[in-house]
């Protein structure tokens, strides 16, 4: 749906974790998102002194602030042209989420679900299964879905897998659909040890891209992707183009930053912005 139209700047709320130091969550939306020409306004989950890959973190759970933030938005009148979610702290504010798209979004806003809980087979350090049920239910809301294997497995009680095939990925796909996402895009898809790419399921029709595979990877990269990916889709480009745009920005991310051997903490993305924001033309 492209809500970005010549001199008429759509409005995006983001509602993520704030980690002040470290290349994630809202320093990583707030900075692409705008870059992309969109208004960001953004809703902190919580806030962090740096990211959780750090040996030592503060963490400051801001759920007790949103319901507040919430009711003087409605009362201003603010009003949102889309949603994006990232980082959910607790089940408190999946329900918030809700909140948000029916109480302060357009009418046909798009709401994307990054459901960031889990990867490499596992849960992130904090999540439960309750965490996970409870993110099933936001995905009647999404209109695009973002996660990663991990979190597609979870998400429909499907073993985990390291190796799979098209027919798998397609199912899993569907079966994500099934409980209510009206599209999925399943990012770390790799059919081969030298490439890696991006799964797009709509309307029953499954695309994938695939680009080629950077080893190491960097922390903060899906987060980079799902916010160029948001741009991007608010361009107007299709599910697939977007996918495209933000995989290759990803890409040069991750190049960019292994120019740096002491950056181990995120990917430089700001040097490649020039990059994202040509591809929109």
């Amino acid at each position: 749906m492209k809500i970005v139209k010549g001199d008429v700047m759509a409005r995006i709320v983001t509602m993520q974790d704030l980690s002040c130091v470290g290349q994630c969550s809202l320093t990583v939306a707030l900075p692409i998102l705008s870059a992309c020409g969109v208004e960001t306004c953004v809703l902190p989950s919580a806030v962090l002194s740096n990211h959780t890959a750090f040996s030592d973190f503060t963490f400051r759970d801001l759920t007790d602030d949103l319901s507040d933030i919430l009711e003087r938005w409605e009362t201003l009148g603010f009003r949102f042209d889309a949603l994006y979610t990232g980082y959910l702290g607790n089940a408190r504010q999946i329900a918030l989420v809700k909140a948000l798209k029916e109480r302060v979004l357009t009418e046909q806003a798009p709401v994307y679900i990054d459901p960031a809980m889990a990867d490499n087979g596992k849960l992130y350090v904090g999540f439960d299964d309750a965490f996970v049920q409870a993110m099933k239910t936001l995905l009647p809301v999404a209109d695009v879905l973002l996660p990663n294997i991990t979190e597609a497995c979870l998400l429909t009680e499907t073993p985990y897998r390291e190796s799979y095939d098209e027919a798998w990925i397609e199912a899993l796909c569907r079966a994500l659909c099934a409980q209510g996402a009206k599209a999925v895009v399943l990012t770390g898809v790799s059919y081969d040890a030298s490439t890696t790419g991006v799964a797009v399921y709509e309307n029953g029709h499954l695309d994938y891209y695939a680009h080629p595979r950077l080893n190491p990877g960097c922390h903060g990269t899906g987060d980079i992707y799902a916010s160029a990916f948001v741009g991007a889709a608010l361009h107007g480009n299709t599910l697939l183009e977007a996918a495209r745009i933000a995989a290759n920005f990803t890409l040069a991310a991750i190049e960019e930053t292994h120019k740096d051997q002491t950056h181990w903490y995120g990917a430089c993305f700001e040097k490649v912005l020039g990059k994202l924001i040509q591809a929109l033309g």
